[in-house]
């Protein structure tokens, strides 16, 4: 029911400040915002959550509903691919990431057998055509994620953004005290 679900949208490790590097402070900031949202999105209602499946904010995402599922929070993972194999070049800790997101979805979606050009775009649409929350973690508009967030805002979809150039502005934008 779309009423009850909410999705993710966000970059990939090396679009993000630190790249993504799981033992940064910014990092671990980034990835409790995330819980923040989902607390916030449980609290309003949310049962659901549809999960893109892409490295970096997605896996992040999922990986903190299966913790929460794994503690007994009652709600759902849906996990969505754009097309079959779509991890297959996930290694070490994505893979791992992967597997235990997998293991602990309510469902499984695989939009298409083959990649093809446009399969991201329409896995983002398929996911906000099913939500009525977005949880975007975006630091570049010009991305598939802000596209995603624009699809949303046009569908009057509830949009949460977590803009990360606000939080850690780049380093030619940072104020130098001294």
């Amino acid at each position: 029911m779309r009423e009850v679900t909410a999705c993710f949208s966000g970059h990939r490790p090396e679009k993000l400040p630190d790249r993504g590097n799981s033992n940064s402070q910014i990092t671990k900031v980034i990835k409790s915002l995330i819980k923040q949202e989902i607390d916030i999105a449980l609290a309003d209602g949310y049962t659901d959550f549809i999960v893109g499946m892409a490295r970096g904010i997605d896996l992040w995402a999922g990986e903190i509903l299966t913790d929460m599922i794994c503690i007994g929070v009652p709600l759902k993972t849906i996990a969505v691919y754009p097309y079959r194999g779509y991890n297959s070049r996930l290694r070490g800790i994505e893979l791992w990431a992967s597997g235990r997101i997998l293991g602990k979805a309510s469902e499984i979606i695989y939009l298409n057998d083959e990649y093809y050009r446009g399969c991201m775009l329409e896995r983002n649409r398929y996911m906000i055509d099913r939500s009525s929350r977005l949880i975007a973690v975006v630091s570049d508009f010009r991305s598939g994620t802000g596209q995603t967030i624009s699809y949303a805002k046009r569908e009057n979809v509830d949009v949460r953004v977590i803009e990360l150039n606000k939080l850690f502005p780049p380093e030619d934008e940072q104020i130098t005290l001294f």
